[in-house]
């Protein structure tokens, strides 16, 4: 039976909101309230985000400590020695780990969110959950899709996964930017199995050992931020994998790899919900203390209205995270689009509130905390936010393909906008928030006729209108979260109630810009203009500056064959 979902229907036309609300409950007991207070106070305690931050590496201890904690097993069910915490737990486990340093944060997502964890649960045989998942606990876990060559586009993938006589395979291929590979234990790799006479082939997903032979990490990639992550090259090289080890049936890879990023998505919006958390607290404290023409900079309006916009987004991004959790948590809602949005809207403005609350702190944004703190002021860590958090419109889908995603699904809806449509009336309860809720209602109606309309001018080459779609996947998103802060301020009561107001009136500004953009714009001039910059007719403007970089091929091609090199693989004792 098809699971109603929030999102589709919004993009039908119709703003369910009686989907949403009222809100389940969190779910947290009080083992999850104990676990939490215990990895706060290890995070504080145990955790120095400075010394990760120079050394480009967490401390061993760090790892076991989060191992003995269970915070590698957060939702996995007790019966394979997993807490079996509700997934609300776990992004609020998140928000705590990601702000004591970024780094901790994609180590226990990676595992947890995209790693071994989720495709066994969600397409292991028993047998693999039994052998597997109690590993799980303590074993960190990988997932390699990416290839020099592939990013949003797997269809382009060259590692392969050749049939054994005695019915395994051999795995052989090049993957790019694994989070965790460089000290997984167990790292989930998919690959190109060729058709044959007892198999359709296609993509699949297979368990590979990462002591394995043949397994070997070439190159530990280092980033703008993100100090301390374990990413790298992994070479595969006539690597041996039983059929046992394949997860589902052949062909199915890419259905393991886009389930497991489904329900790992919201492990971003949690992350820059957290961001904009202590971004507000910060401003906050700043905008205070800092005085310029004899009053504090937090009462001169140009600070003002960034404080104002930190303070409501940060609070409808922790609606977005509350409402999108426990519904899916409930099980009842299909989330799918939800969380897509989720993250797009939640990696977008979090980097827009770190980029103002940069601009509020001035120089001292730009200056990193421990020169600060040499010289006798406080350390605030804003510059290495900046740079960890700009990742998060790249990761698990950027921004610009998740547009396409959830607009091309929202094409191919069979059902299609609504047909006419009764009189919207907001559920009791909403007081001064129900105009907000009617203004999004009738914002989805236009929505949907807007993608009638492209259906109609365009025909099946609307789904190559990618800007056209995404400032309509970009409304959307802006409806979705107006919607979420309006019943988790009901929820909360008291002054959320204001906050989502806020949030709300700042979200109608920029939807009219959206949808000035969608009756106006200079797409078409603009994609000439491109045309005419990559045919060469521009490159005189490229005149009279020096090219810092690095001589070599834009892409590296991966070439098959055994390890030239070291293997960089680092074991984390368990």
């Amino acid at each position: 039976m098809t699971r109603p979902s929030f999102g589709s229907e919004l993009l039908r036309g119709r703003l369910r909101v009686d989907l949403l609300d009222p809100l389940p409950d969190a779910g947290l007991d009080a083992d999850a309230e104990a676990f939490l207070a215990r990895l706060r106070a290890f995070c504080t305690d145990k955790v120095d985000g400075r010394l990760i931050e120079r050394e480009d590496r967490i401390p061993d201890e760090v790892v076991d400590g989060l191992r003995d904690l269970g915070a590698f097993a957060i939702k996995l069910p007790r019966e394979y020695g997993g807490l079996g915490l509700s997934g609300v737990c776990y992004h609020r486990a998140l928000m705590i780990v990601s702000t004591a340093h970024s780094s901790l944060g994609e180590l226990l997502g990676a595992h947890q969110a995209i790693g071994l964890i989720q495709p066994l649960r969600l397409f292991g045989t028993d047998a693999q959950k039994r052998e597997l998942l109690p590993r799980c606990v303590r074993e960190i876990s990988a997932f390699a899709l990416t290839e020099p060559d592939i990013g949003n586009d797997p269809f382009r993938m060259r590692t392969t996964a050749t049939p054994t006589d005695d019915g395994g395979y051999r795995l052989d291929g090049v993957k790019l930017w694994t989070t965790n590979g460089t000290i997984a234990h167990l790292i989930v790799v998919m690959a190109l199995v060729p058709p044959t006479e007892s198999g359709p082939g296609g993509m699949s997903a297979f368990v590979v050992e990462a002591d394995a032979p043949g397994v070997t990490v070439e190159h530990r990639s280092s980033f703008l931020g993100l100090r301390g992550l374990e990413n790298g090259v992994v070479r595969l090289h006539r690597v041996v994998v039983p059929a046992s080890r394949r997860i589902g049936p052949e062909g199915q890879g890419l259905q393991v790899a886009l389930a497991a990023q489904d329900t790992g998505r919201l492990s971003m919006p949690a992350v820059c919900a957290a961001a904009a958390k202590w971004s507000l607290k910060i401003a906050r404290e700043w905008s205070g203390v800092r005085v310029q023409w004899d009053r504090p900079i937090g009462e001169h309006e140009a600070v003002a209205s960034k404080i104002a916009y930190i303070a409501a987004t940060a609070f409808a991004l922790e609606a977005m995270v509350e409402v999108s959790g426990r519904h899916a948590d409930a099980g009842v809602l299909d989330t799918h689009t939800e969380a897509e949005l989720a993250k797009l809207f939640a990696s977008e403005q979090a980097w827009r509130i770190v980029d103002e609350l940069m601009q509020i702190r001035g120089g001292r944004g730009y200056e990193t905390a421990e020169s600060a703190a040499a010289r006798g002021e406080r350390g605030v860590p804003v510059e290495q936010l900046f740079r960890d958090l700009r990742i998060g419109r790249i990761f698990d889908g950027s921004s610009e393909a998740l547009r396409v995603f959830v607009g091309t699904d929202a094409l191919a809806d069979e059902e299609g906008p609504a047909e006419g449509s009764t009189p919207f009336t907001p559920p009791p309860g909403f007081g001064d928030l129900a105009g907000h809720l009617s203004f999004a209602d009738a914002t989805s109606a236009e929505l949907a006729r807007h993608l009638a309309d492209g259906r109609e001018r365009w025909g099946e080459a609307v789904a190559e209108r990618q800007l056209f779609l995404g400032r309509v996947v970009d409304i959307a998103a802006e409806l979705y979260a107006m919607t979420a802060a309006c019943v988790y301020a009901r929820a909360l009561g008291g002054t959320a109630v204001e906050l989502a107001d806020a949030f709300c009136r700042q979200s109608r500004q920029r939807v009219a810009e959206l949808r000035r953009r969608l009756r106006d714009d200079t797409d078409g001039d603009d994609v000439a203009v491109a045309r005419r910059v990559l045919g060469g007719s521009f490159t005189w403007l490229e005149e009279g500056v020096l090219d810092a970089s690095i001589e070599g091929p834009w892409i590296a091609e991966p070439v098959p064959g055994p390890a030239s090199g070291p293997n960089l693989h680092r074991t984390i004792r368990r």
